[in-house]
């Protein structure tokens, strides 16, 4: 479904509750909310829940590198959020490098849920003011025309344009994939 920026709000249909977080909803609920204000059309569905990229991938219909795979790291002292093609890898050798970073390491499913209200598999690919974190883009996404995405919850995606996303998003654009 293609929404327009000024279709009311009763046409979006509301994110599933799951019963991981209570903050699902509010979270997927702040993504529409900031495209709305932006004028930013997307498109949505709704599917079994998911807990990894190809997963999200074959239920949206999607080829596997249009996904955005978000990743919440611990770099040194701070948790920023990485976004990468759900068909490749983090590289954290390149990460450390391009950070300058001495220790990287992945956010445990506890630590997700204490910064996020999420977990693993239900993280949008957004830093402020959707989630409290510095957002990072990896190159590969620039590969495609489109980003599609879990937003807030294992059951509930969005996709769209790249262009789109990024005047959305604001994120700081680095080389860390494999």
């Amino acid at each position: 479904m293609i929404l327009s920026p000024l279709e009311p709000i009763e046409s979006i249909k509301p994110t599933e509750p799951t019963a991981s977080s209570a903050r699902d909803g509010s979270v997927t609920q702040r993504i529409q909310t900031h495209l709305r204000g932006l004028q930013i059309g997307w498109e949505e569905s709704t599917h079994a829940p998911t807990m990894t990229s190809a997963d999200s991938a074959r239920e949206r219909g999607d080829a596997l590198a249009i996904g955005g795979k978000s990743l919440l790291l611990r770099c040194d002292d701070t948790f920023a959020l990485f976004v990468v093609s759900a068909a490749l890898q983090l590289d954290s050798t390149r990460l450390r490098a391009a950070l300058k970073a001495r220790r990287t390491r992945f956010a445990s499913p506890e630590e997700l849920l204490a910064h996020t209200g999420l977990v693993p598999g239900s993280v949008p690919p957004f830093g402020h003011p959707i989630l409290p974190f510095t957002l990072y883009v990896d190159d590969s996404i620039f590969a495609n025309a489109h980003i599609a995405f879990n937003a807030g919850s294992l059951n509930y995606s969005m996709r769209l344009t790249l262009a789109d996303y990024l005047r959305a998003a604001q994120p700081v654009q680095l080389s860390f994939s494999k």
